[in-house]
């Protein structure tokens, strides 16, 4: 499939999936970071016609990171009249947040907790529109290695690129005439004080990553699978415990 075509099925999948609906959302919700994935994510979403809330949430952001979401918010605010962006700044609410932990400190549990405040987010101003919350996930990410600090991320509703890898949201970008800073940027969640990368929390290249998913004799396999086995709890159903009768 052209870049163009599954562009435009991916858009129209996210409308079609919001008319099956029962009670038909009236909105699409999402955050944008200002990396690749939320950026094409929220335009796919624009496309759909449907009015479309985009939302920047920066804790302790990276003024770099936070400035390239500001940029796509007005790019799209300019291309789409159905596009509704706001900035909600979670900066004092994540601080009480770690002044109640300071006796359960630890920063992996911090930057995950960044991301579950985001979600919250996120769902707070969806039920406000009555709307749904959209990912930004791809498919190494969602299915590879459950890579899920993504940008509110936490928990979504629909996720319109989880089935493409992380080279053809590229392609979209580009086709989507998304802004080349955004593209050129190296991918990361900030959810990190030090401004750490995806790659280099993951250890491997996207490209790398996404042949050994797809490669057994991979040289990165082993690289992968351990990744993958780390955060396999995350793509699996909760475990229930079943009451034998």
């Amino acid at each position: 499939m052209k870049v163009s075509e599954k562009i435009q099925f991916i858009s129209n999948w996210i409308k079609n999936y919001v008319e099956s609906m029962p009670s038909k959302a009236e909105s699409l919700v999402i955050g944008v970071s200002g990396g690749i994935d939320s950026s094409v994510s929220s335009t796919l979403s624009a496309m759909t016609g449907l009015k479309t809330i985009v939302l920047s949430m920066p804790i302790k952001q990276k003024s770099t990171q936070h400035d390239l979401s500001l940029k796509h918010q007005e790019w799209l605010i300019k291309k789409f009249k159905n596009v509704e962006a706001h900035t909600l700044s979670l900066d004092k609410l994540f601080e009480s947040f770690e002044n109640s932990m300071k006796k359960f400190e630890n920063d992996h549990g911090m930057a995950n907790s960044r991301a579950r405040l985001r979600m919250t987010t996120l769902y707070q101003v969806a039920a406000a529109n009555k709307g749904i919350v959209v990912g930004t996930g791809n498919k190494v990410e969602d299915f590879g290695v459950g890579f899920y600090t993504k940008y509110g991320d936490g928990g979504v509703d629909i996720s319109p690129i989880a089935d493409c890898n992380k080279s053809e949201v590229w392609e979209m970008g580009k086709e989507l005439n998304i802004l080349k800073e955004i593209i050129d940027a190296a991918p990361t969640d900030g959810l990190w004080d030090d401004g750490r990368t995806d790659e280099g929390q993951l250890g491997l290249q996207y490209s790398e990553l996404e042949e050994a998913m797809n490669n057994i004799n991979s040289l990165n396999r082993e690289k992968y699978e351990k990744i993958r086995k780390l955060n396999l709890h995350k793509m699996e159903p909760i475990p229930v415990c079943k009451i034998p009768n």
